[in-house]
């Protein structure tokens, strides 16, 4: 039990077997794939900033990105591009994401810790849903700095090519700067489909 900003997070959720954190990134954007996170701590992992990935800045979670790949017994981080999200649905594709980030782990996890209320069995590995559990558990925290921090380096990436949608700072999220960049430039190859984006229905999320 390791106290992190005022708040006491165990490193796992299951103690004495090898416990994953996962969660994902981007399941809510209105542009670019999800990411998800899988991650497997050291029993004795500690660093003092770790928290869920929206409770930090982004120069912590660069600080911490670093500090968990360098610590952690296994890591990865998986992708479902946009294609896929409309092609499958956004849910299936977070869950998709989530198996894929759990698939590239060297080490086979022996109970799985998912943030949120829904998850997919996989490969028969017993596992828990933890609503918030990126602020109650260092390994979901862990993995929620992971899926938000590749997510954000691939959208800037994105940024680069289609700079109109300002996607360096919004991420592919609703602002309504990007709402605004929509009206004026339509959708790119980036954004879903499947989500209600298009000017006509913009105003469903207001």
């Amino acid at each position: 039990m390791k106290k992190n900003a005022g708040v006491t997070l165990p490193n796992r959720y299951q103690q004495g077997v090898l416990d994953a954190g996962c969660d994902e990134a981007g399941r809510g954007c209105y542009a670019g794939p999800v990411f998800a996170a899988a991650v497997i701590l050291p029993e004795d992992f500690y660093h003092p900033l770790l928290n869920d990935s929206k409770q930090v800045s982004a120069k912590v979670r660069e600080t911490l990105k670093t500090y968990i790949e360098e610590h952690a017994l296994s890591y990865s981080v998986a992708m479902v591009d946009v294609d896929e999200i409309d092609s499958i649905n956004i849910l299936k594709a977070s869950q998709k994401a989530m198996h894929l980030a759990l698939d590239g782990l060297h080490i086979r996890p022996e109970f799985i810790s998912v943030d949120g209320n829904y998850f997919i069995s996989y490969q028969n590995i017993p596992h828990q849903c933890i609503v918030k559990g990126d602020g109650r558990y260092a390994h979901i925290a862990a993995a929620s700095i992971l899926a938000k921090t590749y997510r954000d380096a691939y959208m800037c990436q994105l940024h680069e090519q289609f700079p109109q949608y300002n996607w360096y700072a919004n991420k592919g999220y609703g602002t309504a700067e990007h709402r605004k960049a929509i009206e004026d430039n339509g959708l790119s190859i980036h954004h879903r489909k499947s989500f209600r984006i298009t000017p006509s229905q913009l105003s469903f999320f207001e």
